[in-house]
């Protein structure tokens, strides 16, 4: 039970790079998401009739448009909660991610009760837990987002949700990522993905911006399991966007 419950956090974890696929650079003082009841004129005007296409346009460009497109890489750490199931106790810890394009690397710290490195170099996969596995970060989430447009995706209808407007890519392989978004701004709220027979939820609760790109800087996710459901929380404290990168970055351990 233990090491299930270990992989499972191993790939909840994993699937954190796919509600931060875009992340900043180094840059000086931050916008922060205006404060409650202050007006935000949006970008796209979003009404009832507003279709699929026209609500992932909105969300594409309240992620920055073009700018969030142009991010070649992003490097990304922050404290994380995480709640196992059934648990009311969370494990601290703090987490790491670096990504360019479908690479990624992603380590977690949450001694001594767990400690896990996953890399993807774009071609082949290593964990430091056996049996957790990383698809490449284009296939979901807002790295997905950012190629709603290209031809062989496909933006379709889903039922929205509460006061968040839902439309659902597909990418050309027919992977899946479920977005909802605020109808005042087109801001993603929250987003689903189904891998490996599970949903993963991820849920943003603040955004800064940063050099014209929207960032979650503080996001839950919820991971549904047969013994319960697995939860955690992540602030990011630092972020950095369209670094050089070493060559050894992505390396996989031999």
């Amino acid at each position: 039970m233990k090491t299930l419950i270990l992989k499972s956090l191993a790939l909840s974890i994993c699937l954190v790079g796919f509600g931060t696929t875009v992340c900043a650079q180094e840059h000086g003082p931050e916008k922060t998401t205006p404060a409650a009841g202050a007006a935000a004129a949006p970008a796209v005007v979003i009404t009832p009739e507003s279709t699929p296409m026209d609500l992932a346009k909105a969300a594409f460009t309240a992620q920055g448009g073009e700018k969030f497109r142009a991010v070649q890489n992003m490097m990304l750490r922050g404290s994380a909660s995480l709640y196992p199931p059934n648990s009311p106790q969370s494990i601290p810890g703090s987490f790491s991610i670096v990504t360019a394009n479908d690479k990624v690397r992603m380590e977690i710290d949450a001694r001594p009760v767990f400690v896990f490195r996953q890399i993807y170099d774009g071609q082949q996969s290593y964990s430091s837990m056996p049996g957790v596995e990383l698809p490449p970060l284009s296939k979901f989430g807002l790295g997905v987002l950012s190629k709603f447009d290209q031809p062989g995706y496909k933006v379709s209808t889903i039922p929205n949700k509460k006061k968040l407007r839902g439309f659902r890519i597909s990418d050309p392989e027919g992977y899946t990522t479920d977005f909802y978004i605020d109808a005042t701004n087109g801001r993603v709220m929250e987003f689903f993905l189904t891998y490996g027979g599970y949903t993963f939820g991820t849920a943003n609760n603040k955004f800064k911006e940063v050099d014209g790109v929207l960032i979650p800087f503080s996001f839950s996710q919820r991971f549904e399991m047969p013994q319960g459901a697995f939860f955690a929380e992540y602030s990011v404290k630092e972020v950095k966007l369209n670094q050089t990168l070493g060559e050894d970055a992505f390396a996989i351990p031999r």
